[in-house]
């Protein structure tokens, strides 16, 4: 088997703010065929390959498996809607319809389904991170029409803006070969000048409640940190994982297990290429009101700030991070995935240096960032309440 991801630097952070949910929409569209090859799912399945892709705020991803002998298949289906992607009125209806449908399930349909879309906008004031990757609102999935879509694609889908990645049972030669032959001749695209506004420091809490009916209450904080590039997100990640990774990290062992205030609560940060977010949310059990939830949990966050991690639990949350990262990687295309991403940020080789870096980050420097960055002056907080406005 042989995997093949192809990696376009585009996400929803390269949209106009009044017409977001292109790089999503257009993600949809790059299933529906070109003017070479109409039917792409068929001539994938004739191959035996699975595909499928994701759009997140920085990137958007496709990617192929297929048996070794059908690879030059995955190369000409690349190729093809990299270059000659067939754009028709009836294919923008059917997939914006389709966009609007999972728009409506996933965010206006589900309980706290609107949680993170109000929580980044309440976080970013102006860079474009604030709004989601499926798109603002309705309104603006709506409003998309093909020369919108095709100024996109025309602007940011071309070789010199895309990584590909191969990662199976096939040799170098014959990827660079068939590279060649299906990339070589295509040619360069006029990609536009990333020119994103910085977010400033946030230097007060802001807090919103939600009056909503939902199955419970709940609270959703975030705070700002660095990039996927700064020095200490490794620190960041690892000191999500000590409060939220794995069944006894000390958010759920505390408020969930030990004192009952929680049924539930969670913690992860943005892998984002720009400065992204440290997240805690948290469903108080019933009896419990959202403040006191809260208070616990900035005593959870104090007790990181005030005290350095214990050598057997910050040597279980490292053991933890390399199991997973070395399992994962025997995946091809979870190898192929993470190679196009770690070329991106400018260095392939960092593929094979996470398990050394995450290894090195010390007690000291979790208890360092955590006093300087999950602070009351650095939190965005919304709450859901059952209480009428």
């Amino acid at each position: 088997m042989v995997a093949l991801n192809m990696l376009f630097d585009v996400g929803s952070r390269d949209e106009n703010p009044e017409l977001t949910g292109i790089a999503h929409l257009l993600e949809h569209l790059m299933f529906c065929g070109t003017a070479d090859i109409p039917n792409y799912d068929d001539v994938a399945q004739n191959a035996g390959a699975l595909t499928n892709a994701w759009t997140n705020t920085d990137v958007t991803n496709y990617y192929i498996t297929l048996p070794y002998q059908n690879v030059e298949t995955a190369f000409c289906l690349e190729s093809n809607r990299m270059c000659s992607l067939n754009l028709q009125p009836q294919s923008l209806r059917i997939q914006r319809q389709v966009v609007m449908e999972e728009f409506k399930q996933n965010t206006l349909n589900k309980p706290f389904g609107q949680a993170f879309q109000h929580l980044r906008s309440l976080a970013y004031t102006t860079h474009p991170y604030r709004w989601p990757t499926i798109g603002k609102n309705l309104e603006h999935i709506n409003r998309i029409s093909l020369a919108d879509v095709e100024d996109f694609y025309t602007s940011h889908y071309a070789p010199n803006n895309a990584i590909l990645a191969v990662v199976g049972h096939i040799g170098l030669q014959e990827v660079q070969r068939l590279a060649a032959k299906w990339f070589a001749h295509l040619p360069m695209g006029k990609v536009p000048e990333r020119r994103l506004p910085r977010e400033l420091p946030q230097h007060e809490k802001r807090t919103s409640t939600l009056h909503e009916s939902t199955p419970t209450e709940a609270l959703y904080m975030a705070f700002h940190i660095g990039s996927r590039s700064d020095p200490r997100f490794h620190v960041f990640d690892l000191m999500s994982d000590v409060l939220g990774g794995g069944a006894s990290n000390r958010l759920r062992e505390h408020l969930v297990y030990k004192s009952g205030m929680a049924l539930h609560t969670n913690c992860f940060i943005d892998y984002s290429l720009d400065p992204g977010l440290f997240y805690i949310s948290g469903k108080p059990a019933p009896g419990v009101a959202l403040a006191e939830l809260e208070e616990a949990v900035w005593h959870e966050l104090q007790a990181l700030s005030a005290q350095p991690i214990g050598h057997d639990e910050f040597r279980r949350v490292k053991n933890q991070f390399e199991s997973r990262y070395v399992f994962d990687n025997l995946n091809h295309l979870n190898a192929a995935t993470n190679l196009a991403f770690y070329e991106l940020l400018g260095d392939v080789d960092q593929v094979n240096r996470q398990v050394e870096r995450y290894e090195n980050v010390t007690a000291g420097q979790v208890l360092q960032a955590a006093s300087e960055c999950l602070v009351e002056n650095n939190c965005s907080l919304v709450a859901y309440s059952n209480e009428p406005e």
